[in-house]
């Protein structure tokens, strides 16, 4: 066991800048959210953070992972001063890029340096990738195995990270100045991704009016196509002969008295607003006006930009439209966030609680292209079919549903719901009445014992495959302990309406499930478990489809008994008196329904609270042949008191009952409560046939009663000299046998 003292939650003790977040002004100026909008150009990754899953340790910027080394975890504060540090690097090279392709053929001293610092920074960022754990897009944990964290990043981007780390302008240099080369720069075009990805996460920041976030975005998207146009129709010009310069988009512009026939003795400035004029009249498509395309290459490039403008206008002009119209995801995210956070303002909600309520509703956002909510609409069958896909293996796996029915785990998978719970979040806590069952799909979570306010015990980590709160469940008991998520966990519940449902059609399982639950329980979860309302009501059901087994058998019913069977009864379970289905089908003689239990594995010489089995009801209806049968299948005549049975039976004179009894096994020489055999009985009875059978059955003739008397004693008494006869012929062999140790007492 492990002591841990005073334990903090996450997110107790956040910073100014958390307090922040928890507010959202009702009336926001335009001025105020452009301040928001800066600021939050360097904070947003490390507030997203904490957003995401609560405040992360600012004291440790690499964590060690299970069993791996080193990983530096996503939402750590170094990686996020790098992550910005990076991002500045990629605006530049992604505005930079285009420049010296159609600008620069051979950078100068000072260019020169600085583009080689900024490779070296993106070849250390190649580096860091490799230790940076990531969340598995399917179960939504992180992953801190250096192993998986390498490959998943060989098979994602690291060629083109690679690539775009070269020096390709000192390549250029050193191959003789190949034009080709240059073409490799444009590889670096794919860190415009970085600066993407930092306005979907800007875009969720509460503290940043979304319309100008996006607006922002929108502009940026637009300048960076137009800069990107406006450096290809520069490079045009100039890749064409000297001598056919003057026949360019350039080199033929007259502005005013302006000629710019000699342009690359042009400032390098005007030259670049003289290209992004042309890119954005182009773009703008305001007519021919007096820059235009004038070789054959600059009109196909125009015709392909053209055509991609009206595509980009679109999506400017959808984007517009939905920011006014307030339908996209995000925004609809965004609003029902700030209503959340009015409402725990309002309602003065705890910190702690406020942060985990944000949390879980990022992490709705995040994982909702695999929410299985998106299945509602389809029919119910394939839904049915989707599910058990998804949640058979894991309720498989599970050791509480160990040897349970197939048909069972089909119906537990239709209703079990998906739900995820975030590091240091309580799915159970310590003293609750527990009306669900959870079942661990991913992550790991602790049973906490807590002894007092600042004091508890971890005494179990429950992993994949595990379950918990059953015993709460299903005996309606106060939880023992608290669970307790250690990382993001994904887990299963089934509410126990729908467990008793399934428990209705599939109620042999319920009695395995009991059986999986007292393993290793002490006698007082024994005891609670055997008293639970669950057991009752298995109990219950058992007993119930154990009559309708033996009705059907009465009737003779063999349908309606194979359907039973196959419903999964149990053969061995008696009803209310003890009486087993094979005790019915002995009393009414069907042989084959008799046969067809017996091969099942019924009980033979199981008994009723009557002392009676079902070979003795045999006997007893005269059904010869099921007692044959029985005999066969290993039944013995077991009577609790067998003398006082037969002797009643003598004194009944029924001799077809005592006859049957005597050819099945039962011992002629059993003793009622005086000590009187069958054979005292039958003598004081002066009954000859009865004594007679006796003596060949292998009844003695020398055992006294209470009173002193054998049964010659009694024959004597009684007169019958046919009687006295037959036992005192039996009795001189009986007493040679006295002698030997098998013989006859």
């Amino acid at each position: 066991m492990m002591n841990h003292g005073g334990r903090r939650r996450g997110g107790e003790d956040g910073s100014s800048s958390e307090d922040d977040e928890y507010k959202v002004d009702e009336e926001s100026s335009g001025k105020s959210s452009w301040k928001k909008l800066s600021a939050g150009l360097l904070r947003s990754e490390t507030l997203l953070g904490i957003t995401v899953g609560g405040e992360p340790n600012r004291n440790d910027s690499i964590e060690p992972g299970p069993s791996h080394g080193l990983v530096i975890h996503p939402d750590k504060r170094f990686y996020s001063i790098w992550k910005h540090f990076i991002l500045i690097w990629a605006i530049y090279s992604s505005f930079f890029t285009p420049l010296e392709f159609a600008f620069f053929r051979g950078l100068p001293e000072n260019l020169f340096l600085l583009d080689i610092a900024g490779q070296f920074a993106f070849l250390i960022d190649i580096v860091v990738h490799f230790f940076v754990a990531y969340r598995d897009t399917e179960s939504y944990r992180m992953v801190y195995d250096r192993k998986l964290i390498g490959i998943r990043y060989l098979k994602s981007r690291f060629l083109v990270d690679f690539l775009g780390c070269l020096p390709w302008d000192a390549i250029y240099k050193a191959t003789g100045r190949k034009e080709a080369v240059r073409y490799m720069l444009w590889i670096r075009l794919s860190r415009a991704l970085r600066v993407t990805e930092f306005f979907e996460r800007l875009e969720k920041d509460m503290r940043i009016n979304y319309l100008y976030t996006r607006i922002v975005k929108l502009f940026v998207v637009e300048l960076y196509w137009t800069h990107a146009a406006a450096c290809i129709f520069y490079y045009l010009a100039t890749t064409v002969p000297p001598s056919d310069e003057g026949y360019t988009w350039i080199g033929s512009l007259q502005l005013g008295d302006f000629r710019y026939t000699n342009f690359r003795e042009i400032d390098l400035w005007k030259r670049y607003v003289t290209s992004l004029y042309f890119a954005i009249v182009t773009m703008a498509t305001v007519g021919y006006g007096e820059i235009h395309a004038v070789n054959i290459r600059e009109m196909i490039f125009v015709m392909i930009y053209v055509s991609f403008d009206m595509i980009l206008g679109a999506y400017l002009l959808g984007n517009m439209t939905a920011l006014i119209v307030k339908g996209s995801k995000t925004e609809k995210f965004r609003d029902k966030l700030a209503e959340l956070i009015k409402f725990m303002n309002r309602n003065n909600i705890g910190k702690s609680t406020a942060s985990k309520i944000k949390g879980h509703l990022r992490l709705q956002y995040d994982r909702g292209h695999f929410d299985t909510n998106v299945l509602q609409d389809i029919p119910a069958s394939i839904r049915t079919k989707v599910s058990q896909k998804l949640y058979e293996p894991y309720i498989t796996g599970v050791p509480l549903f160990k040897e349970c029915s197939l048909g069972f785990i089909k119906q537990l998978a239709i209703k079990v719901h998906e739900e995820y719970f975030l590091p240091g979040e309580m799915v159970i806590e310590q003293g609750q009445v527990v009306d669900q069952l959870y079942i661990v799909c991913h992550g790991e979570l602790e049973e906490v014992v807590r002894e007092n306010e600042e004091t508890e015990e971890v005494f179990l980590n429950l992993h994949a495959g595990s379950s918990f709160g059953e015993v709460s469940f299903l005996c309606n008991t106060p939880q023992p302990y608290t669970v307790r998520a250690r990382d993001l966990c994904r887990v299963l519940r089934l509410d126990k309406p729908s467990f008793v449902e399934i428990l209705e059609i599939h109620f042999s399982d319920g009695r395995i499930i009991l059986n999986n639950l007292l393993e290793g329980k002490d006698s007082i979860q024994r005891n609670e478990l055997l008293e639970s309302e669950v057991t009752l009501y298995i109990e219950k059901s058992e007993t119930e489809l154990t009559m309708r087994l033996n009705c059907a058998i009465y009737d003779g019913d063999f349908y309606r008994l194979k359907c039973l069977i196959r419903a999964g009864v149990d053969l061995n379970k008696t009803d209310y008196n003890g009486r087993s289905p094979l005790h019915t089908a002995a009393s009414k003689g069907y042989e084959d329904i008799a046969i067809f239990l017996i091969e099942r594995g019924a009980d033979a010489n199981i008994s009723d609270r009557f002392g009676n089995t079902p070979l003795l009801e045999a006997i007893k209806s005269g059904h010869d042949e099921v007692a044959s049968l029985l005999v066969k299948g290993g039944a013995i005549i077991a009577v609790d008191d067998a003398g006082d049975f037969l002797c009643s039976a003598i004194a009944k004179r029924d001799f077809n009952l005592f006859k049957r009894l005597l050819n099945n096994g039962i011992n002629p020489n059993a003793k009622n409560y005086d000590f009187r055999t069958p054979l005292h009985v039958a003598a004081s009875e002066g009954l000859y046939s009865f004594a007679h059978l006796l003596v060949q059955a292998g009844a003695s003739v020398l055992p006294k009663d209470r009173w002193g008397n054998t049964p010659l004693d009694e024959a004597r008494v009684c007169g019958d000299k046919n009687l006295i006869k037959l036992l005192e012929d039996a009795r001189p062999s009986q007493l040679a046998d006295i002698t030997t140790p098998s013989g006859p007492l």
